[in-house]
C-alpha cells in the first residue's frame, strides 16, 4: 500500500482524504505525558495517549448536545457554505481541514457545497502548535489545485493559537492578503469567515475519534513525509461520524431561508478586545505563566478535561446547561468547577491545565 494516497477513516471516501500516514503508535498515560511536556523532554506531538471508549453517560450527554445543537448547526452550515459560494464564486472551493477539530466541519461543507453544484474537494492534513502545518501534505494540495481556490477550517477558535501557527506557517503563500480561515465558533474574531463568535456546546467537539473518522490526534513524523496518526480500530464499535453527519444533514428540510453569515469587522473588532480581556483577567488571578495551559471555550476546556491533568475548570455559570458534560467529566476526574461569572465572557468555560513541575 502506497503510504501518501491518503485514506477517509470511517467516512465514505468521496467525504474525505486524510493526508496522514498510518502507524501503530505507542500508549503514553495522560500524567507520564503531561510531565514529559512541561518539563520539555518532549513536544506534545511525540507521543499518544490512547483513546476509550466514551462511557454510556459520556454518548448521553452528547446525543443530548446534538439533539440541542442540531438545527442550529444545520443552519451555520449553510450559512457558511452561501458565504463560501459568495466569497469564491464560480470557482472549485478547495476545503483543507485542520485535523482533527475541523474534520466533521469539512465533511458537513463539502457535501453542502457539492449539493449547491459546487466543485469541491476536500482534504484533512495536520498542524501542530509550535511546529507548522504539514508541509509535504500542503505540496501534495498545491501540486493537484490552485492555491487560490483553498480554505482552512477548523471546528472552532479556543486562543487562537492554531491560527497564529497556521498564518505563521504559511506567511509565504499569503503575505499581502487575509489568510482564508473558517470556523464555526470563533470568540476571538480572528477567522476570515466564521458562522458566530458564540461561544456554545457544539456537538462534535465533545467527542475525539469516535465523531471524526476514528483518526487519532495527528503526530510529528520522526521523517520528512505527511505527519502520523493511527486508525482506532477498536472504536468501531462506539463510531458515530457517520451517524453525526446524517443527522445534520436531516435538518436541512426544516430550515427557514438561509441567509450568508453575518461576520463583520466590527463584530470581530470587539471580540477581539473581549477574549484578550477575558484571557488577561484569567492569567492576572490565576498566575498564569504558561498560554498552553488555558484552554478557554467550551469544546477547548471539555477535551482538556478528556486529554490532559486539569487544575480548575472556570465557568460563567453551573446552571449553564452548555456544561453539563464538562461538569460529568471534571466530576470523574475530581476537580472542581469554579463559577467566576461574566469575568471570562465571551467564553463560557475554560480549563487551566495543571502544573506539573
Amino acid at each position: 500500500m502506497n503510504e501518501y494516497q491518503g485514506f477517509s477513516g470511517s467516512y465514505a471516501a468521496q467525504d474525505i482524504q486524510f493526508l496522514l500516514r498510518l502507524r501503530v503508535l505507542a500508549d503514553t498515560p495522560v500524567e507520564q505525558k503531561e510531565q514529559l511536556i512541561q518539563t520539555g523532554q518532549r513536544h506534545y506531538s511525540e507521543m499518544l495517549t490512547l483513546e476509550t471508549a466514551p462511557s454510556p453517560e459520556h454518548m448521553e450527554l452528547f446525543r443530548q448536545a446534538l439533539q440541542a445543537g442540531k438545527q442550529r448547526l444545520a443552519l451555520e452550515v449553510q450559512q457558511l457554505a452561501q458565504s463560501l459560494c459568495r466569497l469564491r464564486p464560480q470557482q472549485p472551493i478547495i476545503l483543507i481541514s485542520l485535523v482533527r477539530a475541523g474534520v466533521p466541519l469539512g465533511v458537513l461543507l463539502v457535501r453542502a457545497l457539492r449539493s449547491m453544484g459546487v466543485e469541491a474537494h476536500h482534504y484533512g492534513v495536520s498542524i501542530i502548535r509550535d511546529r507548522g502545518i504539514d508541509e509535504q501534505a500542503l505540496r501534495w494540495v498545491e501540486a493537484r489545485h490552485a492555491l487560490e481556490h483553498c480554505v482552512f477550517l477548523d471546528g472552532w477558535v479556543g486562543k487562537g493559537a492554531i491560527f497564529k501557527q497556521l498564518t505563521a506557517s504559511l506567511a509565504r503563500h499569503y503575505p499581502a492578503q487575509e489568510l482564508p480561515f473558517v470556523s464555526l465558533a470563533d470568540p476571538t474574531g480572528r477567522s476570515w469567515l466564521a458562522a458566530s463568535g458564540d461561544d456554545w456546546l457544539i456537538p462534535f467537539g465533545v467527542l475525539g475519534s469516535t465523531i471524526s473518522g476514528l483518526v487519532s490526534r495527528s503526530v510529528w513524523p520522526s521523517d520528512e513525509g505527511w505527519h502520523y496518526c493511527m486508525y482506532y480500530t477498536h472504536l468501531v464499535e462506539h463510531d458515530v461520524s457517520q451517524l453525526f453527519i446524517a443527522t445534520i444533514e436531516a435538518e436541512y428540510a426544516q430550515l427557514p431561508a438561509v441567509s450568508p453569515c453575518a461576520w463583520t469587522l466590527e463584530l470581530r473588532q470587539s471580540l477581539a478586545l473581549q477574549s484578550d480581556e477575558a484571557l488577561k483577567q484569567v492569567v492576572s488571578r490565576y498566575g498564569i505563566r504558561n498560554l498552553n495551559l488555558l484552554k478557554p471555550g467550551i469544546a477547548e476546556a471539555t477535551r482538556a478535561v478528556m486529554r490532559r491533568v486539569p487544575e480548575t475548570v472556570l465557568v460563567q455559570s453551573l446552571a449553564d446547561p452548555a456544561i453539563r458534560l464538562l461538569n460529568h467529566l471534571a466530576a470523574q476526574r475530581g476537580v472542581a468547577l469554579e463559577v467566576v461569572g461574566e469575568v471570562i465572557a465571551p467564553y463560557r468555560a475554560v480549563t487551566i491545565i495543571k502544573k506539573a513541575i
